[in-house]
């Protein structure tokens, strides 16, 4: 009974020695872990490369491609300014233009319909009554002082030699029939009135309502709203 024990408990504690040197469950799982590491590791590595690459490729990000462009565009705006500007430049050249040739004809004594003109000698001054050939007189001999001229309307006649001088000055002397009505006075009134150089009176026995006269020039009209009035004043006045 006692031998058949050990043997019994010997056979036991081989088996139990055999167990120990079989592989366990535990370790099969473990291996297959380690075997699947390494496909892993590889994966990873490709994915980073696959990241890598695709930030290095630029993206598009949805934008059209530029337009082509056969032929540069004509700046419009700036064509239809710079024309305005020489249409204007022109119109106001040809304005000015225009206005010198008006102030021209105006100043032009050439111009004046029925003008007299005749040539006379300056700085004779004589203290006697002179015996003039026309009448008014408009240049010649004449007294040492000259009249008033400054924008001067004379209510009563004034001596010839003094009117004169005032010519010979560049004075303008209107004259003006005494039965000149009233109206037409006053008109004639309102070109001399303040105007330097320029003066009027009376004159008894004139051949004509109103004459003008300047130094080597006279004028004949019949009304105080004849143009030629005052285009003489304009053209003969100091």
């Amino acid at each position: 009974m006692a031998k058949g024990s050990s043997r019994q408990g010997s056979g036991t504690g081989k088996t139990s020695s055999a167990d120990k040197s079989l592989p366990s469950s535990k370790s099969a799982p473990a291996a297959k872990s380690a075997s699947k590491s390494v496909p892993a590791t590889k994966a990873a590595k490709s994915s980073s490369a696959t990241k890598a690459a695709s930030k290095a490729v630029p993206k598009s990000r949805g934008r059209k491609p530029p337009p082509v462009v056969l032929a540069k565009p004509k700046p419009w705006g700036w064509i239809a300014a710079a024309v305005a500007v020489v249409v204007f430049a022109v119109a106001a050249i040809g304005y000015a233009v225009i206005q010198a040739n008006e102030k021209a004809a105006l100043t032009d004594p050439d111009n004046i319909e029925g003008l007299q003109t005749k040539s006379f000698v300056a700085s004779q001054h004589i203290d006697q009554q002179i015996d003039y050939e026309e009448s008014p007189p408009f240049g010649g001999e004449h007294d040492l002082e000259w009249a008033d001229c400054m924008g001067t309307v004379y209510p009563i006649q004034i001596r010839n030699e003094n009117a004169v001088h005032s010519l010979e000055h560049g004075a303008v002397w209107i004259t003006y029939d005494p039965e000149l009505p009233p109206d037409q006075v006053d008109t004639l009134a309102g070109l001399v009135q303040g105007a330097p150089f320029t003066m009027m009176s009376p004159y008894p026995g004139l051949s004509s309502p109103i004459s003008l006269q300047a130094w080597g020039n006279q004028l004949f009209v019949d009304s105080a709203d004849d143009p030629r009035i005052e285009q003489f004043v304009t053209a003969l006045r100091q």
